[in-house]
């Protein structure tokens, strides 16, 4: 069993026209187009499982790099999942907001002035 990842897919693709397209290579065990959790539509990406991993690499060989609606196709071997923190960088994976803007918290330790009334 072999699992591919399959990028830069138009996001018209369906789960058929990519089975049929790994199908000439070998068995396909699995198709899934990964798709956006809020909108529901394609992400432009897809894991597609072979049974037999001499078929996937050729699968890999004949497809990479092909056009499929007018985007060429970056197929290689998926890497399994590491618990490391997304969004690499020097962050630490850390999202941190950008600048200007602040908030009521920015004096935070200072006393607050009593205002005069405005009338």
């Amino acid at each position: 069993m072999k699992n591919l990842y399959v990028g830069n897919l138009p996001h018209s693709t369906t789960e058929p026209e990519l089975r049929g397209l790994f199908e000439a290579h070998g068995a396909v065990e699995r198709v899934s187009i990964v798709t956006d959790r809020e909108t529901g539509r394609a992400r432009g990406f897809a894991f597609v499982e072979m049974t037999n991993p001499s078929e996937a690499d050729k699968a890999v060989a004949a497809l990479n790099g092909t056009d499929l609606g007018g985007r060429a196709l970056k197929i290689n071997e998926a890497k399994p999942k590491t618990d490391a923190p997304r969004g690499g960088g020097a962050g630490g994976g850390k999202r941190f907001g950008g600048g200007g803007g602040g908030s009521r918290d920015d004096y935070q330790g200072h006393a607050r002035q009593p205002r005069e009334p405005r009338w």
